[in-house]
């Protein structure tokens, strides 16, 4: 295994260009999925790694659950070991599993908690469409079975009839993508490593920009949609308290009407219509950075995998049956 054990621990830093580049060369639905898969992957080989460097830094520890023939001079030699390196990966392991579970447990509370406050509230429902009487502005989506548009009066005071349903098919686009799930995937994965913090940055935006086109496709003028998105992150950040009600959910949701760098959402709704592309021209510097991050997550993959196999095959050769 050697040092090669660690690389996945420090390749994640290739996908930071990426990180940066794809919301500009790549289409927003393309970019969603290309830096959740290459976060996700990134951080199961950096997990992994964590994994190995725990069990066989530990090896000799007293007390470790590992087979006596670990303790053999020839297995010893051939897995390189550091006991304080085990140790650490103990603390980070445990740290990983620690934040990603209460991640996941805050992530389904929220659901849970905003779904059962939905149905106990006297809310106008037309379709997939609950009108809250709120005088605090916002909007957002619910996910579920079914899933739910929960939009407040004073956010539709805020906006004309074109508005409104570029906000609601803004919303819509983030039910029927399951944005919740990437969205969920790049946190979790930045949990696991803070590298890939930028990635989780990078996924939040891309999605509120995917949702951005499908309501410009559905309403068929993208300056509406730019003047609704401008409108809502405006007049919700105008409000004044958002830590209490339903608006404390909209604040919460990863699926806030004003997530975003709205200025940028804007910029990019006022030009012409992203190509449908699934990888960066290649004359431009994002098609560089996304071959630099498919290359990290090959390696870290190849890495992650080689050790494991050769653990595995250690163990079983030191451990006959």
């Amino acid at each position: 295994m050697g040092v090669f054990v660690c690389l996945p621990l420090v390749l994640p830093l290739t996908a930071l260009p990426i990180a940066r580049l794809a919301g500009q060369h790549l289409h927003p639905r393309s970019a969603t999925r290309l830096l959740a898969a290459v976060g996700t992957l990134l951080a199961l080989c950096s997990t992994l790694c964590l994994g190995l460097l725990m069990v066989v830094g530990t090896a000799q520890l007293p007390g470790n659950p590992l087979p006596d023939g670990w303790s053999d001079p020839e297995v010893r030699d051939a897995v390189p070991y550091e006991v304080k390196a085990g140790i650490v990966a103990i603390g980070a392991l445990a740290a990983v599993v620690g934040t990603c579970g209460w991640t996941v447990y805050r992530h389904v509370r929220l659901r849970i908690r905003a779904g059962r406050a939905l149905a106990a509230a006297s809310a106008v429902t037309s379709g997939d469409v609950a009108v809250l009487p709120d005088p605090e502005p916002y909007a957002y989506a619910l996910p579920g079975d079914p899933g739910r548009v929960v939009v407040s009066t004073a956010m539709i005071r805020c906006l004309d009839a074109r508005e409104r349903r570029a906000l609601v098919a803004h919303e819509r686009a983030h039910l029927a993508a399951r944005h919740h799930r990437y969205l969920l995937a790049a946190h979790l994965a930045a949990r696991a490593n803070p590298f890939l913090m930028p990635l989780r940055t990078a996924v939040a935006f891309s999605t509120e920009r995917w949702a951005d086109e499908e309501a410009a496709r559905a309403v068929g003028d993208r300056r509406v949609v730019a003047v609704a998105v401008g409108k809502a992150a405006l007049f919700s950040h105008r409000a004044p308290d958002a830590s209490v009600g339903f608006a404390a959910f909209a604040a919460a949701s990863e699926f806030d009407s004003a997530a975003g760098p709205v200025p940028r959402r804007v910029a990019a709704l006022l030009a012409p219509v992203p190509q449908a592309r699934l990888w960066p021209p290649s004359s431009s510097h994002a098609a560089l950075a996304a071959l630099v991050a498919t290359a990290g997550t090959a390696v870290s993959a190849f890495s992650s995998l080689n050790a494991a196999v050769t653990l595995v095959r250690i163990l079983h050769a030191a451990t006959p049956l």
